[in-house]
């Protein structure tokens, strides 16, 4: 019975992160893109700038 106390929410929590990866737009996409432009820049990480960059401006 410990057993499934434990297997239940790890499994519960794996196809969760797995949803939620699984949603994320890909880096350079244009739904990626346009979340960007609608984030706030303060918010942005340097890889992101690098990335909207590159990917989205100078494309």
């Amino acid at each position: 019975m410990n057993i499934m106390k434990t297997i239940i929410p790890l499994s519960l929590t794996g196809v969760f992160l797995v949803t939620i990866l699984g949603c994320s737009a890909k880096v350079g996409s244009e739904q990626w893109c346009d979340a960007m432009k609608d984030k706030a820049k303060a918010d942005w990480t340097a890889n992101e700038a690098a990335d909207f960059a590159k990917h989205c401006i100078f494309n």
